[in-house]
C-alpha cells in the first residue's frame, strides 16, 4: 500500500470513528430529549385541565358537567396541522380523573370508570402531594407500546379532591424521533463524505509534493536538466532545498571530474605537438624550417586556447538549470547580427547567404545564448559549404513551435558520423584542410535548445547539403 493510500485510510478510519461516535451519541440522546420535551408539555396540560375540572369534581358532576362536554368537543375536533412535514389531525391524549381514593370517575375512552387506579404511580404519588408520572407498556413485550402518564392534583384549597392524568402514547412522537434520526444520519453521511473529501485533498497535496521530489530525484539521477519543483508544507519545503543542495554538490564534483578528464584528453595532442616543435627548434635548422615549426606552435596554441574557451562556454551552459534574461527577440535581426560577424568568411569563400526569415517573427528566450547557438550553426554551414556555394536560412511555425533552419550546400554527413555529430569533441575533417574543430559546437547548440525547452535536429537534406533545425517553443 502506497503512502497516499495509507494516509487516506488512516484519515478515513479516524473520520469514520468520529462520525460513528457522534451519530451514536446524538441518536441515543434524541429519543429521551423528545420524550422529556413531551413530558414537559404534558405537565402543563395536566395542570391546566386539573384547574378546569375542579368545579365539576367539587360538585360531583364530572360525568355530565361542563368539563366533560368541553373535552368531548375537543376530542371531535380536527386540526389539519402540518408540523415540520408531519400531519397532526386529531388529539391523541387519553384523560382520566380519579377521586381521592384513586377510583376512576372519568375516562375519555370510557373503559376504566370505576376501576381502582390507586396502585399506579401517577395517581398514588399525586395523592400524596408529590409529582406523579409513569410510562407503562400496553404490551409488555413491545417497547413501542409504551404510554407516558403525567398527573396533576385537583385541589380545593390545600385539600386534594382527586387526580387528573393525561396519557400520551410514545408512539405518537416516534415520527418526530424518526425524522430527527434521519436528519442526523443524513448530516453524518454528508459530514463523512466531506471529511473523506478533505482527507483525499490532504493526502493528494501531501503526496503530490513527495511525488514531485521523487520525480525530481529520478530526473537528476538520469542527468536531466530540471528545476526544483514547488512543494507545500514546511518540512517538505526544507527537504526540497536540501535535495537541491546535495544535487548541486554531487553534480559539481562529477562535473569537474568529467571536464578535467575531457580537457586533459583534448589538450594532450596540441601540447605534444608544441613540445615536439619546441625541442626541434633547439637544433640547427634553416630559417624556413624554423618558421614552419613556429607556425605549428602558434597553431597548436590557438587550438588549445579555442578548446579551453569552448569548454568554458559549454560548462557554463550545461551547469545552468534554466534561462536567466528572457526577452522577446526579433529573429531576423538577431540572425543578421550574427551574419555580420561572418562577413569575412562569406567574402573569402564567395558564398551566397540567404536570410529568408520573416521580419515579423519574434521568439522568446535568452538573446546571448541564441546568438551563440546560431553562430555555431552558421560556422558549420559556412565551413562545409564549398566556395561559391549557398547557405540558406529559413523559418516555419507549426504546432506552437518555431522551426529555424540553416542549410548548407556541402557534401552532407557521412553515414558513419550521423549518430556521432552531437557527441562532445567529435568533429569531421574540414574540406580542403582536413583539420578538425573542437567538436563542441553542436553539443553547445543542443544544450542551448534544451534550456529553451526545445531541440536541435541535424540531417542530410534530400536535395543535397545538411539541414540543421533549431526547434523553439512559442512561449517560455
Amino acid at each position: 500500500m502506497n503512502l497516499s493510500a495509507r494516509i487516506f485510510l488512516g484519515y478515513f478510519i479516524l473520520a469514520g470513528l468520529g462520525v460513528y461516535v457522534f451519530l451514536n451519541i446524538a441518536v441515543e440522546e434524541l429519543k429521551p430529549a423528545v420524550r422529556q420535551s413531551t413530558e414537559d408539555t404534558l405537565i402543563e396540560t395536566a395542570n391546566l385541565l386539573a384547574t378546569m375540572a375542579t368545579d365539576d369534581v367539587k360538585a360531583g358532576t364530572v360525568s355530565n358537567g361542563e368539563f366533560v362536554r368541553n373535552i368531548e368537543e375537543f376530542s371531535d375536533r380536527r386540526f389539519g396541522a402540518e408540523i415540520w412535514g408531519i400531519t397532526k389531525d386529531k388529539a391523541d391524549h387519553r384523560i382520566y380523573i380519579t377521586d381521592r381514593d384513586g377510583i376512576v370517575i372519568f375516562d375519555t375512552e370510557h373503559r376504566d370508570v370505576g376501576k381502582d387506579y390507586s396502585q399506579w404511580r401517577d395517581v398514588s404519588l399525586t395523592l400524596r402531594g408529590r409529582y406523579g408520572a409513569r410510562s407503562t407498556r400496553t404490551d409488555p413485550d413491545d417497547e413501542a407500546s409504551s404510554v407516558m402518564h403525567v398527573a396533576a392534583p385537583i385541589k380545593d384549597g390545600e385539600a386534594i379532591l382527586g387526580v387528573l392524568t393525561v396519557a400520551k402514547p410514545n408512539l405518537t412522537v416516534q415520527p418526530f424521533i424518526d425524522r430527527g434520526q434521519r436528519k442526523l444520519v443524513r448530516g453524518a453521511g454528508i459530514l463523512l463524505i466531506a471529511s473523506l473529501g478533505v482527507g483525499l485533498a490532504l493526502s493528494f497535496l501531501f503526496t503530490r509534493s513527495l511525488r514531485r521530489l521523487s520525480q525530481y530525484a529520478r530526473d537528476v539521477g538520469q542527468g536531466k536538466r530540471v528545476s526544483l519543483p514547488p512543494v507545500s508544507g514546511r518540512e517538505l519545503a526544507d527537504l526540497g532545498p536540501a535535495i537541491e543542495t546535495m544535487r548541486t554538490e554531487l553534480e559539481g564534483k562529477d562535473y569537474v571530474e568529467r571536464y578535467v578528464h575531457a580537457l586533459t584528453h583534448e589538450l594532450k595532442s596540441p601540447l605534444a605537438a608544441i613540445q615536439g616543435a619546441s625541442e626541434l627548434l633547439e637544433e640547427d635548422m634553416s630559417p624556413a624550417e624554423r618558421a614552419q615549426f613556429l607556425a605549428n606552435i602558434r597553431n597548436e596554441t590557438e587550438r588549445s586556447q579555442l578548446i579551453v574557451a569552448r569548454m568554458l562556454d559549454q560548462a557554463v551552459v550545461e551547469h545552468r538549470q534554466g534561462l536567466q534574461n528572457i526577452e522577446d527577440i526579433a529573429l531576423r535581426d538577431c540572425l543578421n547580427e550574427v551574419l555580420a560577424g561572418k562577413g569575412v568568411l562569406e567574402t573569402a569563400k564567395r558564398l551566397v547567404i540567404k536570410n529568408d526569415v520573416p521580419e515579423s517573427v519574434v521568439v522568446r528566450g535568452e538573446r546571448f545564448l541564441l546568438r551563440q547557438a546560431f553562430s555555431n550553426l552558421l560556422d558549420n554551414a559556412i565551413t562545409f559549404t564549398p566556395a561559391g556555394g549557398t547557405v540558406h536560412l529559413a523559418y516555419d511555425h507549426e504546432g506552437g513551435v518555431h522551426h529555424i533552419t540553416v542549410r548548407d550546400s556541402g557534401d552532407g554527413i557521412p553515414d558513419y558520423a550521423v549518430d556521432k555529430i552531437f557527441d562532445r569533441f567529435y568533429s569531421l575533417p574540414r574540406p580542403g584542410t582536413g583539420k578538425k574543430s573542437t567538436g563542441l559546437g553542436l553539443s553547445f547548440v543542443r544544450e542551448v535548445a534544451q534550456l529553451h525547452g526545445g531541440a536541435i535536429t541535424v540531417a542530410n537534406h534530400p536535395q543535397g547539403g545538411v539541414l540543421a533545425t533549431l526547434h523553439l517553443p512559442s512561449r517560455q
